[in-house]
């Protein structure tokens, strides 16, 4: 499912239009990376927790010229999914 799709399905379970869907959906998107950015966590309950990571400098290939490139230490979003959503994906 892509966000337009998630907009859809929204509006239709609520009853509301599009646009009000789309307002909603923004909202959750911006207070989450909002909270990653503060936190570094978001948690949603019964779907799971999202969290700041930090990923090692390491050193890389260019696919193109096979040289070694350093890549830096750089932040990365995980996921751990919550029991419930795990059980209800079985």
């Amino acid at each position: 499912m892509n966000k337009l799709q998630m907009i859809e399905k929204i509006a239709a379970d609520v009853k509301i239009n599009k646009a009000k869907a789309g307002r909603a959906l923004e909202v959750l998107i911006n207070g989450m990376v909002s909270s990653l950015n503060e936190t570094g966590r978001f948690i949603l309950a019964g779907v799971g927790v999202f969290k700041v990571k930090m990923r090692k400098a390491r050193v890389a290939r260019n696919p193109k010229t096979g040289a070694p490139v350093q890549l830096p230490q750089r932040k990365a979003v995980a996921f751990h999914a919550s029991r419930e959503l795990k059980s209800a994906i079985k």
